[in-house]
């Protein structure tokens, strides 16, 4: 086995609702070799997009700990994590979340304005996370003159652009109708197999869980 890229310890996580504490996490551990198609299943307010999140650094864990490509992501501070996030981890979402006033090339663009590039730089890696989507020919449209489906896909160019260490894909084909969720899937197999991404999916569509080489089930905040 390929050697772990994630590793999630003992981890907890419980929210406060004005005087209660809810438990939403309880004593999670699992490791998720590089170039692995992970996914997470389970039922509605299970804890997945929870998880999900402590793993990409956007919030972190009341205890327990998750090593991401050898750093300790919960041990970091909120400055550090952004950065990191910036360089290690490529988000799609269920909605897509373009900015709807920019075209597909500005949008994909968007992670790398953070980063030290020039503009042809920036053109370079643009151009080719969108031919990698099928989707060159479509870079000066705006959102609202895309297909959801093509939405997505201009979504998975931004999330790659960056080459991150790992993507984390929320309900990818959540919004999408079934031809277009199979050719979201289909493109997510392909950076797996193609590019070596290691891809850890959330997701309660049987058809989406058939892609990835591992399924773990959350049930009530515990991993079955």
């Amino acid at each position: 086995m390929s050697q772990s890229i994630v590793a999630v310890k003992d981890v907890s996580k419980t929210y406060r609702r004005d005087s209660l504490m809810i438990p939403v996490l309880q004593n999670i551990s699992f490791q998720v070799p590089a170039g692995e198609f992970f996914g997470l299943m389970g039922p509605s307010g299970s804890g997945k997009t929870t998880l999900l999140n402590l793993i990409a650094g956007i919030d972190k864990p009341n205890a327990g700990s998750i090593t991401v490509a050898g750093t300790e992501v919960t041990a970091m501070s909120e400055s550090d994590l952004a950065r990191w996030r910036a360089d290690h981890v490529g988000f799609i979402f269920q909605f897509y979340n373009l900015i709807p006033v920019l075209t597909a090339y500005e949008n994909v663009e968007m992670p790398l304005l953070l980063k030290r590039m020039s503009k042809g730089e920036r053109r370079k890696h643009v151009e080719a996370a969108l031919k990698i989507v099928g989707l060159e020919d479509r870079m000066s449209h705006l959102p609202r003159q895309l297909s959801g489906g093509e939405e997505q896909r201009v979504a998975i160019a931004r999330a790659i652009v960056t080459d991150p260490t790992i993507l984390v894909a929320d309900e990818p084909t959540g919004d999408l109708d079934k031809h277009s969720a199979e050719q979201i899937l289909t493109l997510l197999d392909r950076l797996n197999k193609e590019f070596q991404k290691t891809i850890i999916m959330v997701t309660h569509d049987p058809r989406a869980a058939e892609k990835a080489h591992t399924i773990r089930h959350l049930d009530k905040g515990e991993l079955m």
